[in-house]
């Protein structure tokens, strides 16, 4: 057995895990990025109250509507391509440079590309308001040096996500006392926004180092036509379906700025700032866990639907175990951290934390779709899944401002992720396991 972190284990838990190598592994990899989240979540909240106290409801929602803005179209940069990697890889290891290499490639024109249709959407939406442009603009910069996270497909393949949490978490302490700095010396909003990419840079310089401490070199990755060509194949309904997500997870933000003003946008920001800081654990476990899930497949069919009963069952507890204290306490803590400003964000961020649930419900199912190969029903779904919560927030943010953004999230999310597995045949049982995590969630 691996004594490393697990001889701090109680006695029954350690026989528990006994020759478990790969729950082990998985496991441990959890705890690093549950690290790194932690260290995000408590570090981010205390510099995100100082910066939206600093900016205002007015300003932190410009800024706000621009990392929406460029988050609309990053997806464009990313091609698709992480799940199909790192899958191709725990298949194939000796795949790497090759598969590494064309992935890098292909990201990298992905980025230009996304850059350049930003810039010109910009233009066209917000015509004459040259701050916004400008704020739109700098951050979209941040998509070029997001290409070279490419290299932690690598330490997801491996299940050794702690070499990017090293990365990650320097760029994000310099980053962050930057932005304190920032606040005292009374900086302008572009400061900000140049903040924000100098967080990705950094990252990326860090992931950098560390595939280079690790004994591997960027030098021998190799493009491969060939291997292009495949990722390309089995990623671009992936890609469409990224871009999809991103736009049922961040158009509320784009048309409640268009449609309501920085202001209304600011304060439902700092709703959305607590529920997505909240949103982490059931992430990284997935990530740890998706390996493991593409080997269980191949070893045995009913295992892995057992395994994925487990997984539907553990996303619905921690949705439940997020949502339920904070319903109770949300109604003065957020006054208390953000001031009287923003003290209707409490009753948007009771919504945002339910819809949650379903959320965490999405992250594991799209590991379940893209390990089945489903990728162009994992598409059709995100299509009707993103006309909808369009729709809806096109009717109710006129009337409702910010709410009425969380209900559209609410009723899309429940659509997509749950109610659709009824209406496609080959996701009957897995919207069966769904409906039995979420009247009783199991975990033991």
């Amino acid at each position: 057995m691996n004594r490393t972190w697990t001889r701090y284990l109680p006695a029954f838990l350690r026989q528990k895990l006994e020759g478990r190598l790969a729950l082990q592994q998985a496991i441990g990899n959890t705890g690093w990025l549950f690290a790194d989240r932690v260290l995000h979540m408590v570090v981010g909240l205390a510099v995100s109250i100082s910066v939206t106290r600093y900016l205002g409801p007015e300003r932190f929602g410009l800024l706000n509507y621009a990392t929406a803005f460029v988050m609309l179209f990053s997806s464009i940069g990313q091609l698709g391509l992480d799940a199909v990697v790192v899958r191709n890889m725990v298949r194939n290891p000796s795949c790497r440079d090759e598969a590494l290499g064309s992935a890098f490639l292909l990201k990298l024109l992905g980025a230009a590309a996304a850059v350049a249709l930003i810039l010109v959407a910009i233009v066209i939406v917000r015509p004459g308001d040259r701050p916004t442009q400008l704020l739109v603009g700098i951050t979209a910069l941040g998509l070029l040096f997001q290409t070279f996270t490419t290299i932690d497909f690598w330490f997801q393949s491996q299940v050794r996500s702690k070499y990017s949490v090293y990365a990650r978490s320097a760029a994000y302490l310099v980053v962050s006392a930057a932005k304190v700095a920032l606040i005292l010396l009374h900086a302008p909003l572009t400061a900000f926004a140049w903040a924000g990419v100098a967080d990705i840079a950094l990252g990326s310089f860090g992931l950098v180092i560390a595939y280079r401490a690790s004994g591997l070199r960027i030098s021998s990755w190799r493009l491969s036509s060939t291997m292009a060509r495949e990722l390309l194949h089995d990623s671009w309904p992936l890609m469409f379906s990224d871009i999809l997500v991103l736009i049922y997870m961040r158009v509320d933000k784009v048309i409640l700025g268009q449609l309501a003003g920085e202001t209304e946008l600011g304060i439902y920001s700092v709703a959305t700032l607590v529920a997505e800081m909240l949103y982490f654990i059931p992430a990284q476990i997935v990530s740890s866990l998706f390996p493991s899930m593409v080997e269980a497949r191949g070893a045995n069919e009913e295992f892995f639907h057992k395994r994925l009963q487990q997984l539907y069952n553990l996303m619905v507890f921690l949705g439940y175990a997020v949502a339920v204290p904070v319903t109770l306490v949300s109604g003065w803590l957020i006054p208390l951290l953000f001031g009287a400003g923003y003290a209707r964000s409490a009753p948007m961020l009771i919504g945002l934390v339910w819809t949650g649930v379903f959320i965490n419900l999405m992250i594991a199912r799209s590991s379940y779709l893209t390990t089945m190969n489903w990728t162009r029903l994992h598409f059709v779904i995100d299509f009707l899944g993103c006309v909808l919560n369009v729709t809806l927030n096109f009717i109710l943010i006129p009337r409702y401002g910010g709410m009425g953004a969380v209900a559209a999230s609410f009723i899309s999310y429940w659509f997509t992720v749950h109610g659709l597995c009824f209406a496609f045949k080959p996701l009957f049982r897995t919207g069966t396991m769904m409906t039995r995590a979420l009247l009783y969630p199991k975990i033991w």
